[in-house]
């Protein structure tokens, strides 16, 4: 029986599109937007700054550095913070009606630069009973860390819980830590696989 569901946070609650953020940079940077995603990419500061190993205002500093912009601290959590989009994927009504029956847990790869923003910007995010975020924990998924934190967070037993993720390596990763698990790809399947796991709201 299940008894606690752990959702994803970005692109499962929340929809998210970094060329977004690519975008807006391009015309501050000497890069082009499809440029800057892979210069991120030969650095380690995202992975850093989702496991807590560098502050929110290093990151920000070496971020702009890498980039060659000139900002201050808190234009850059403005711009961002801009990657995510207004309409929630998982309508409130369904998260209030579990969160009567169930447990909810969030478990999310994020900063505190976007989880700040996030928390004050959807109010639908009050119907989870606790979040387990990579830069508190200090571990990223599929690492197993973070979904051991997330069960015992859960207060029930791994094969009582039911983690849904849009990502199939974070599915895997629950799947190894003992928990049940499905891939978020519509609000159509989630409820097909919310029910198909004997899920009621």
């Amino acid at each position: 029986m299940i008894k606690a569901i752990l959702f994803d946070l970005g692109n499962t609650i929340v929809p998210f599109d970094f060329s977004r953020v690519y975008a807006r940079l391009e015309k501050l940077c000497p890069f082009p937007a499809a440029e800057i995603p892979k210069r991120l990419a030969t650095t380690d500061l995202v992975v850093r700054l989702e496991t807590g190993a560098i502050s929110s205002e290093d990151f920000v500093a070496r971020l702009c550095a890498e980039l060659e912009v000139t900002m201050t601290y808190a234009e850059f959590c403005e711009l961002w913070s801009g990657i995510f989009l207004a309409e929630p994927l998982v309508p409130e009504p369904l998260l209030a009606a579990l969160e009567q029956r169930y447990r909810l847990v969030l478990v999310s790869n994020t900063n505190a630069i976007h989880f700040e923003m996030i928390l004050a910007s959807y109010p639908l995010l009050r119907h989870f009973h606790d979040h387990v975020v990579s830069y508190r924990v200090g571990a990223a998924k599929p690492s197993p860390e973070i979904y051991h934190e997330a069960i015992a967070r859960a207060g029930c037993g791994a094969g009582e819980c039911l983690f849904v993720d849009d990502l199939a390596y974070c599915v895997e990763g629950a799947r190894k830590a003992g928990m049940r698990a499905v891939r978020f790809e519509s609000l159509s399947q989630l409820e097909r696989d919310l029910r198909a796991n004997g899920v009621e709201w």
